[in-house]
């Protein structure tokens, strides 16, 4: 790690050297290196609870306030920028002496965290975008900034992107190792190791391989984006390496009616596969009670829904197909959302879907509200699962998000609050009900 941070300074260094020996030349825009850079972040402060009707598992609790610093210089050499963030998380002593006793998925147990979560270089002209570092993939349905908790996820890779025509991109990525959201660094894992895998700090992962697996190689992609009017759509195929080949396509379509209400249909299709030489089967690791020789799964999705004035309600459909002799039974594979509850799947609830609940069945009712011109947000929601390993079970979802205006704008209140119940095999401690309230308040500027 520390021979990274060398390398990575002493490019920093050459670079800005450049820069410094050229400082009299406006022509390749140094001038404004400074000057036309940009700074933002955000402030956070949030307080989580999870509250079990289980006798044996005691409620567990976390506060942590937050600083996340982004900056971003202004453009020079005809496109290129150097950007980072600093992220710093402080729960000042507030954390339960028994570590049973706190939310670890917040900020893991410390009481403080501090960590560079971008650091890149990027080259910006046109149609073109490339950016190589430490960086978020905001926009990646897989491989995403898992941005509920204090600090988000971030990948070391490299982003090549074309914009042909506006709404449309094509897009490649390699990514080589990630920071996990409790992490202080970039490791060579991902959430299906074990915590403190490597000396990594990662908690509310999956954990099921054991500390002697091979490390993870990371991960291909390549895709496709499209939206346009009422169409919404995107191809993407990820090889996580020693992991899964996955195929996702995801597509919607609002109807334009002129009358305030407009229907949407949706769908979404996953496919997985690999071979023995998968990380799980390598080490005869079981997801969900059940070992396999190979990763193979399915996933089909479906969406009706309708646009109303200042609302939407939809109704989403699920079906993961079990597979005999696959790892987990058909288990879905994911390597940087499992156990965060952060995947695309149209039913996954605040606190798991079929990524976590195993191959079945889901549905799952959302109405979203706006009040007061989009200063107050309710949405509502209701999951049902019908699983193969995991039992039956039914989430219930509420969520309240309040924007503040005038002197300040820029704050955000926002309470979540959901209900697990029902499922077997320890779904929810002891097969009990299971309530999640997550207090987050936020100020960006």
């Amino acid at each position: 790690m520390l021979k990274k941070w060398m390398i990575a300074a002493a490019t920093m260094g050459l670079m800005m050297s450049s820069v410094v020996a050229h400082a009299d030349d406006d022509s390749y825009g140094l001038n404004d290196i400074f000057t036309n850079g940009h700074v933002d972040g955000d402030l956070r402060l949030y307080n989580f609870n999870r509250l079990y009707e289980s006798k044996t598992t005691p409620n567990a609790s976390a506060f942590s306030t937050a600083a996340l610093i982004n900056a971003q210089t202004g453009t020079f050499f005809g496109g290129f920028s150097i950007g980072g963030s600093f992220v710093t998380a402080n729960s000042f002593n507030t954390h339960s002496n028994e570590i049973a006793k706190i939310d670890t998925t917040l900020a893991g147990p410390q009481n403080s965290l501090g960590t560079f979560s971008q650091a890149y270089l990027q080259y910006k002209n046109g149609m073109f975008l490339f950016r190589g570092g430490y960086q978020y993939l905001a926009d990646d349905p897989w491989m995403g900034n898992n941005d509920s908790r204090i600090i988000p996820s971030s990948y070391n890779a490299l982003l090549a992107q074309v914009t042909p025509l506006t709404g449309w991109n094509l897009f490649a990525i390699r990514e080589y190792s990630w920071k996990s959201r409790t992490s202080n660094g970039m490791f060579p894992d991902n959430l299906y190791y074990p915590s403190k895998y490597d000396g990594d700090s990662m908690y509310g992962n999956n954990g099921s391989l054991p500390l002697d697996s091979r490390t993870a190689r990371g991960t291909w992609e390549g895709g496709t984006s499209y939206v346009h009017g009422g169409i919404s759509a995107q191809l993407r195929y990820y090889d996580f390496l020693n992991f899964a080949r996955t195929f996702y396509g995801v597509g919607s379509y609002v109807f334009n009616t002129d009358t305030g209400f407009n229907p949407v249909v949706g769908a979404q299709y996953l496919a997985q596969n690999y071979g023995s030489d998968n990380r799980f089967t390598e080490t005869d690791t079981k997801l969900f009670g059940v070992a396999g020789n190979r990763i193979d799964s399915r996933v089909i999705g479906g969406d009706l829904g309708v646009l109303i004035p200042n609302g939407r309600f939809d109704i989403f459909y699920n079906d993961a197909k079990r597979e005999a002799g696959a790892v987990g039974g058909g288990a879905i594979i994911s390597p940087y959302t499992t156990n965060y509850g952060t995947d695309p799947l149209f039913t996954t609830s605040m606190i798991r879907g079929l990524v976590e609940a195993g191959p079945g069945r889901a549905w799952k009712g959302k109405f979203t509200y706006d009040l007061f011109d989009k200063k107050l947000e309710l949405t509502t929601a209701y999951a049902k699962y019908f699983t193969d390993y995991r039992g039956r079970s039914h989430d219930l979802y509420f969520d309240v998000i309040y924007h503040l205006d005038g002197y300040l704008k820029g704050l955000t209140l926002r309470d979540r609050w959901e209900l697990s119940n029902g499922g077997i095999d320890n779904l929810n401690p002891t097969n009990k009900t299971f309530v999640y309230n997550r207090l987050m308040i936020d100020y960006k500027f």
